[in-house]
């Protein structure tokens, strides 16, 4: 006699669908499956589909709700093109995150992280002992590398093209090289129509990390930069004593002041140039070779300082390297948080543990990757990126472990 198997279908499946708008944390629910089993019909094995719904895991952890972990970082405004791309990408990694970050400069942030009214601060600048000595468990770290860039608005006569050099810059930001047809400019452009036009030479107002890069090369290149304004992250600027030199507040600060300030020149970190399509000079480098700001020339920068970090995981200048591919006018950015970050109440460790794991996202995820190189950045070589996440596995909240992931 034939036995029967009857499979019970599934009458109706409810989905709840979200509205449109940020992404939502899903909702905890079963959902059916199809398994396949075998049976015997008359002596021969059979195997039939059956579909059964999961007994869910009382034990099991409830995804947060969307939004409910909130860090608020600020701080350098070089790296805030591709940090706001990452923000908004990481909420579809892990919707119950929500990042902030102002770019305020790396004055701002530094203040920011010492009086912890941030989670984390971004910089350009590096710490210096004092800030060490009034917050001994600072840890800085890099994440990422980005190309420093002359941008210039001298138009209708030069639009493309221009070729500068280290010197060149000092002179104008110095107030001794004031005419766009000066000799020295003139010598590595002898195809352009120099107009005889006074330079007007614009910086930042703020304190900043891409100042402090743009003038550790001019100290660098030029012993009169040196021994003069020397470097720092806000300096007296000859240029204002002689009337030629306007301030903006961050890049964006500086973009626009060139492109409002008819032949004007300034220095933006790369990303910047290319979203506001202004023009920006090519470099004669260290080894007398005439250069374009890109991935391949930043890479090579990097490369010629690798690894050469301290033991605060900081590296003083990758700029006026000896390769021949190198820009010469190039830094590293950083974060900064605390060895030891704090627990706020009702939170448990949960903004600490998230932290580290959209870091861990940051610096190893393809995508992540790309938006930093598409926007002109470059990403940590791996022998750097080991070194970082060293000493993050080392972090702890409340003096309690953290999980940084694998």
């Amino acid at each position: 006699m034939c036995r029967k198997v009857v499979l019970m279908s599934l009458l109706a499946l409810t989905l709840i669908v979200s509205a449109c708008g940020s992404p939502a944390t899903p909702a905890s629910t079963t959902v059916p499956i199809v398994i396949k089993e075998t049976i015997v019909v008359q002596g021969t094995p059979q195997v039939v589909e059956k579909l059964v719904t999961p007994t869910p895991d009382a034990n099991a952890p409830k995804p947060l709700p969307a939004g409910s972990v909130v860090i608020n970082g600020a701080g350098a405004t070089f790296p805030d093109p591709v940090y706001t791309e990452w923000r908004f990408a990481y909420q579809y990694v892990d919707p119950s995150v929500v990042i902030n970050y102002q770019g305020i400069g790396s004055g701002g942030g530094k203040k920011g992280i010492a009086d912890k009214t941030i989670d984390f601060a971004g910089t350009d600048s590096l710490l210096k002992q004092e800030e060490y000595d009034a917050n001994p468990t600072l840890q800085i770290f890099p994440t990422l590398a980005g190309a420093v860039v002359p941008i210039f608005n001298a138009a209708p006569e030069i639009t493309k093209g221009l070729v500068l050099d280290g010197k060149i810059l000092a002179g104008i930001y110095l107030g001794t090289i004031t005419k766009w047809n000066d000799p020295a400019i003139a010598a590595l452009n002898p195809k352009q129509n120099l107009p005889d036009k006074n330079i007007t030479a614009v910086h930042r107002s703020d304190g900043s990390g891409t100042t402090e890069i743009f003038t550790k090369f001019l100290a660098a290149v030029s012993d009169d930069w040196k021994n003069g304004p020397g470097a720092g992250s806000a300096i007296e600027w000859p240029v204002d004593k002689a009337g030629s030199g306007i301030g903006g507040k961050g890049n964006p600060g500086v973009a626009a002041g060139v492109q409002n300030t008819p032949y004007s020149i300034g220095y933006v970190e790369l990303s910047y140039a290319v979203a506001n399509k202004i023009a920006f000079a090519d470099m004669v480098n260290k080894a007398g070779k005439t250069v374009k700001a890109n991935a391949e020339s930043l890479a090579s920068a990097m490369a010629d300082y690798g690894d050469k970090f301290d033991d605060k995981l900081a590296i003083s200048s990758i700029s006026n390297g000896p390769g021949e591919k190198s820009w010469p006018i190039a830094g590293y950015t950083y974060m900064i948080l605390y060895k030891d970050m704090p627990a706020y109440k009702g939170d448990d460790c949960v903004k600490a543990q998230k932290f580290l794991e959209f870091v861990h996202w940051a610096l190893t995820d393809a995508g992540a990757a790309k938006r930093a190189s598409d926007l002109g950045y470059a990403t940590l070589p791996p022998t750097v990126r080991d070194k970082v996440f060293a000493a993050l596995a080392t972090v702890t909240c409340d003096g309690k472990p953290l999980n940084f992931p694998k």
